[in-house]
């Protein structure tokens, strides 16, 4: 009888999941909403998952309780000592598989990104996180809560600070910049004080402050000295992370893999890329840079296959047909079939 396996990849704005067997062949894929217990709670992350898993099942043609030698779930919000236990609790008890794994999200994305035991990632999309392993099982890792735990940048934060420099170079506050009139033009607004006005007043909704990032690196590009300054003052705290995490983990003086991921850092913008891929080697010489191009949720299907002994056989099948192979939606405000 073949093994079979769930991989799970939850973040803030989707969740993957993957139904697979022992030769890296993918029988089910599918892609909901957000699982983050920090969005819907620990009872509605778990009911996210499992309406996935039905619909995984049914996309794989196979039913429900069909034997599952193991779920690896890895998950945004899963930060704490503690959110692990509860979150791996919580899924042990719906009785997926025989084995239940929980941990970050990043690990599935480091995964994802190379098989070198050795290894840290840095991912930077809406926010920032980091983590790192080595081959001897320790792991290194930040709480990554947002301000209260000293995390600095991300898409979110680099939208803000360009809205900020905006006004300020607008009203004289701050240098003069460029940003003033892409911000107020990416608006269709005169000027940057009508943009804030209108946030204020709920005629931008403040969400869309966000479609600033962007803006900052198109504005970056032309030298404007403001735009560079945010984007540098990125690349010194993705490398900060990196220089930690790596220091941690004693892997400076050898061979280790650096995945850089999230939406920011797989744009490659010339600026921030280039400085972090030197300024890596400038820390470590034995540093091995990637860009990642899988996604996560193949890192969670690999993870699930290492724990079975299974993955060497079958990562590169795995790989193959995750490129070439699309989710299927799933809407989880409707009935998903048993």
């Amino acid at each position: 009888m073949r093994a079979l396996y769930l991989a799970i990849d939850g973040g803030n704005s989707k969740t993957d999941v993957l139904l697979g067997d022992e030769t890296g062949q993918i029988l089910g894929f599918v892609r909901g909403g957000t699982s983050s217990p920090h969005n819907v709670g620990l009872p509605g992350a778990v009911a996210v998952l499992g309406r996935l898993i039905r619909a995984v099942h049914a996309d794989a043609g196979l039913p429900l309780g069909a034997p599952i030698e193991a779920v690896a779930a890895y998950l945004s919000g899963a930060d704490l000592p503690i959110e692990v236990t509860r979150l791996e609790q919580a899924i042990a008890a719906e009785s997926w598989a025989r084995r239940t794994i929980v941990d970050n999200d990043c690990f599935a994305l480091l995964r994802a990104g190379t098989s070198m035991p050795d290894a840290v990632t840095v991912v930077c999309g809406a926010g920032t996180n980091c983590v790192g392993r080595a081959a001897d099982g320790r792991t290194a890792r930040f709480l990554a809560l947002g301000p209260i735990t000293g995390d600095w940048g991300g898409g979110h934060d680099l939208a803000d600070h360009a809205l900020r420099e905006a006004a300020r170079g607008e009203d004289g506050r701050g240098r003069p910049t460029a940003l003033s009139r892409a911000v107020a033009d990416h608006f269709g607004l005169p000027t940057v004080e009508a943009v804030s006005i209108a946030l204020h007043f709920g005629d931008l909704p403040m969400e869309r402050i966000h479609e600033l990032s962007p803006v900052l690196f198109e504005v970056a590009a032309t030298g404007d000295e403001v735009a560079s300054a945010l984007i540098d003052r990125q690349a010194v705290e993705i490398l900060a992370q990196y220089r930690v995490a790596a220091g941690r983990l004693d892997l400076l003086d050898r061979p280790h893999a650096l995945v850089l991921g999230g939406g920011v850092l797989r744009a490659r913008h010339p600026q921030l890329h280039d400085q972090v891929v030197s300024g890596a080697r400038a820390l470590s010489p034995y540093v091995q840079p990637s860009v990642l191009e899988s996604p996560p949720v193949a890192g969670a299907a690999l993870l699930a296959l290492d724990a079975l002994g299974l993955s060497a056989a079958a990562e590169p099948t795995l790989r193959a047909e995750i490129a070439a192979r699309p989710p299927t939606q799933v809407r989880l405000t409707e009935p998903v079939a048993d």
